[in-house]
């Protein structure tokens, strides 16, 4: 059986559903409901995605959509399918752009306006340790625990981790989660999708429904995903194949680290402090205090 709607995670899927004018209100939908202190935002205009260095000689950026609001907050929204080794590093390097570009010239307070990252990720960050799929990165100081600035943002989204059914779904966020996981899997529109903002994307995601020239776009993307995957997938079984004494030492000290991750979470909801569990566990205070952050 052939698919009935567009992949989410391919590039013409991702733009089609938020990178088009027509469907402004679907990207500011999404927004408002990851960022909802954002609720104000009454219309967005996109950006040129390319951003150049102040030289010739520095790097540039492109960002996948890159808009601004109606108060000149800037938003990167970004879908990364691949894992990339300096992925976090890379998100805040781009944000940057968003920032330098607000310096005025001549007399400037330095106030500039927010710069909003949301990134879609299909894959995890093997440095997180906590279950959640939704990260929110702020400035934030240490030593008095207060939120230092909230105008640079950083939504991580790890979509590997997002494993609810249409009969768990019990959230705004959950729905647009599990439409995003799951959309090319679908067939018919289910009761609990049934909201103003899915049922447009039903319709937009109707692949039947496309003139020659769109359809034919679409299944480059869609044949530039499947042979990205493939690729990683060859990638990995090549790597154990060759590696497998070495997995197998990396497996069981993966294993010993989630046993620890696992005492460490009982120790905590039986009230014991963090040195007590890190005499028990060997794990650092800084990741127990992450563990009780979860």
């Amino acid at each position: 059986m052939t698919d009935k709607y567009i992949n989410p995670f391919t590039d013409f899927g991702f733009k089609k559903i938020f990178g088009e004018e027509s469907n402004k209100d679907l990207l500011i939908d999404f927004i408002h409901t990851l960022l909802p202190h954002k609720k104000n935002i009454l219309s967005i205009r996109y950006l040129q995605t390319e951003k150049l260095g102040r030289a010739n000689t520095e790097r540039r950026a492109v960002f996948d959509l890159y808009c601004e609001n109606d108060q000149g907050e800037k938003f990167i929204v970004e879908l990364q399918r691949a894992e990339q080794e300096y992925f976090k590093e890379r998100s805040i390097y781009y944000a940057t752009f968003a920032i330098q570009e607000q310096a005025q010239k001549g007399k400037w307070n330095y106030n500039w306006q927010g710069v909003y990252t949301i990134a879609i990720m299909d894959f995890t960050f093997p440095q997180m340790m906590h279950p959640n799929v939704k990260s929110e990165i702020v400035l934030y100081d240490q030593h008095n625990q207060v939120v230092f600035s909230d105008k640079l943002q950083f939504i991580y989204l790890e979509m590997s981790k997002f494993n609810k059914t249409l009969e768990e779904l019990e959230t705004y966020d959950d729905k647009w989660l599990f439409l995003l996981k799951n959309l090319d899997k679908l067939y018919e529109i289910p009761e609990q999708l049934r909201e103003k903002a899915f049922l447009k994307i039903f319709q937009l995601a109707e692949i039947a429904k496309y003139k020659p020239k769109e359809r034919q776009n679409y299944e480059q993307s869609l044949k530039e995903y499947r042979d990205l995957e493939n690729s990683l997938e060859l990638k990995y079984e090549k790597g154990k194949k060759e590696g497998r004494k070495e997995g197998r030492r990396e497996g069981r000290r993966e294993g010993r680290i989630e046993g620890k991750i696992e005492i460490a979470f009982n120790a905590i909801k039986k009230g014991f402090d963090d040195q007590a569990i890190a005499d028990l566990t060997g794990l650092s205070i800084e990741d127990i205090q992450k563990l009780r952050t979860t």
